[in-house]
């Protein structure tokens, strides 16, 4: 597949000559740009469905373009050039922008966040266009398995770091362990990258719920901005359900929410991926948002800083709150550790017009990131080439004063990250 893309790329140059010398020309481009400036190419959703994850975007740009300014590679000054690109929510629309800002804009490095649907195309082009790559805030194995990933081989120019299925499992059957209501689940799975892998009878929750004596119902996959969720809510009230889980956009999970009060499904706990990482998506529903869990991957109790500003957890998140006037937001932490990894690249990069010397150094990255300890070296924290598990706990969204925050209640795979309450069931 990828020889057949590339000469198609290729037909626009006439005569065998160009033809053969195509390659070369690319690189003479992308090497004549790196001289005087070091492009970064960094697509994130900040409009659409997902929009929430790159809602903090402005703020973490700026912070991170002011902290450049005095990057040095081996010692010598570099110009750094962020290049900011909204995937839309769009798979199509993300693969476009990459393809933008590898030939048009001749980025030297290409930095993707937030879902598959975002991450997976950016990083698609970045390896069929030997662009250096690095990619965050997509479970790995829906990256990796979804872009067809050989565990033997892994891939040559593009790099993850996030946590796996088995971490957002083990959180939330932990979570539920200690709930003490009965253990029958309901799987909300949308047919998308990230629900096909969470409802995976292989690589995601069925397996290790059977195994944890939990008994999944799940309906079926449901299309992306579904406007009726009466059969998943039949099939739940019918079994019993009294925990509901599964991985959905904001819209989806307040339609199903809002349909589920009014056809009397009461569950007493409710802990679902993606749409309630949000505090503007809790603020949105209103009072029925109160008690609501998720997972959570970075939040201002982290006990990290970042390399790039010295800045803790708590102080970044301060930060933006003191800035914007908007609570925290997880994505912060992966967005802002990004940059924090690719100004670490840049320092120590043997030549920066050259890809490969770049990808070199992404894959000899060993660096204390604001979302904790990044390396591609090899380890218990890489499953697999190409990819870093970081840490992942679990909490539940608690009304404290006028306010509705996100607090840790389970702290089973990362101790060291603190606790700030306990799982109440919902009213």
């Amino acid at each position: 597949m990828s020889k057949i893309i590339m000469l198609n790329r290729r037909q626009i140059l006439t005569g065998a000559g160009a033809l053969l010398a195509a390659p070369a020309l690319l690189r003479a481009t992308r090497a004549s740009a790196a001289d005087a400036t070091f492009k970064i190419g960094y697509v994130s959703p900040t409009t659409g469905p997902i929009a929430g994850f790159g809602e903090a975007d402005g703020f973490i740009l700026e912070g991170v373009r002011k902290a450049f300014a005095g990057l040095t590679n081996n010692g010598k000054p570099v110009q750094v050039e962020i290049i900011a690109k909204d995937s839309q929510s769009s798979s199509n629309r993300a693969a476009e922008v990459a393809t933008e800002l590898i030939e048009k804009d001749g980025v030297n490095l290409l930095l993707a966040s937030a879902t598959p649907d975002t991450a997976n195309p950016v990083a698609d082009q970045a390896e069929l266009n030997e662009i250096p790559c690095i990619t965050s805030i997509a479970p790995w194995q829906p990256y990796f398995f979804g872009r067809n990933g050989d565990p033997a081989k892994g891939f040559n120019w593009t790099y993850h770091f996030f946590w796996g299925l088995e971490d957002v499992i083990g959180n939330f059957i932990s979570l539920w362990d200690k709930s003490g209501v009965a253990k029958k689940v309901g799987g909300l799975f949308p047919n998308d990258a990230d629900g096909n892998a969470w409802g995976d009878p292989k690589l995601g929750f069925p397996g290790p719920l059977e195994k944890a004596g939990y008994a999944l119902t799940d309906p079926g996959r449901f299309q992306l901005m579904n406007a009726d969720f009466s059969s998943q809510i039949a099939a739940f009230k019918a079994a019993g359900v009294e925990i509901v889980t599964g991985v959905t956009i904001p819209p989806d999970f307040a339609t199903f929410w809002s349909q589920a009060g009014q056809q009397g499904f009461k569950p007493k706990v409710v802990t679902v991926g993606k749409a309630l990482l949000f505090p503007s998506v809790i603020e949105s529903l209103g009072e029925r948002g109160d008690g609501l869990s998720s997972e959570i991957w970075w939040s201002p109790s982290h006990p990290f800083s970042s390399s790039l500003t010295g800045e803790s957890s708590r102080q970044i998140a301060d930060g933006y709150t003191k800035t914007t006037g908007k609570p925290w937001t997880q994505p912060i932490g992966f967005n802002h550790a990004l940059f924090e990894i690719a100004a670490d690249v840049i320092k120590r990069a043997a030549d920066l017009t050259d890809p490969k010397a770049v990808i070199d150094a992404v894959a000899a990255t060993d660096l204390k990131t604001l979302v904790g300890p990044i390396s591609w070296k090899g380890g218990p924290a890489n499953p697999v080439k190409n990819v870093v598990r970081t840490p992942l706990v679990s909490g539940q969204w608690q009304k404290q004063g006028d306010k509705v925050e996100l607090v840790i209640t389970n702290n089973s795979q990362y101790p060291s990250i603190p606790v700030g309450g306990e799982l109440k069931l919902l009213s």
